[in-house]
């Protein structure tokens, strides 16, 4: 007898893994919120693909590495510059972009 409700359980177990369930679309379209369009985001990326655009070609590997989450040693091995020099002309840059952003 216990067998039987063993085997019984079983196939019941595999039957419910091989069915694909669905839910109704009613239901779930009420579960999906709209958000409205904003815009600040991109305007700002903008902005600043803008300014790093008017810097030199050093300062451009340099700013484009560090937004890379790149920390400075491995900054300062892809430009051949040592570390402390990467972080002077990080600081540098930021003050240029800062300049170029916020006449």
């Amino acid at each position: 007898m216990y067998r039987v409700g063993l085997n019984t359980a079983i196939t019941l177990y595999r039957k419910s893994k091989r069915s694909i369930k669905t839910q109704d679309y009613d239901s779930v379209m009420f579960r999906i919120s709209s958000e409205e369009y904003d815009d600040t985001v991109e305007q700002q990326l903008k902005l600043m693909y803008s300014a790093v655009k008017e810097l030199n070609d050093i300062d451009k590997a340099l700013v484009f590495l560090y937004l890379e989450d790149k920390n400075y040693k491995e900054i300062s091995e892809t430009l051949g510059i040592t570390e402390v020099n990467a972080r002077v002309k990080m600081n540098r840059v930021k003050t240029k972009l800062k300049k170029i952003l916020n006449p």
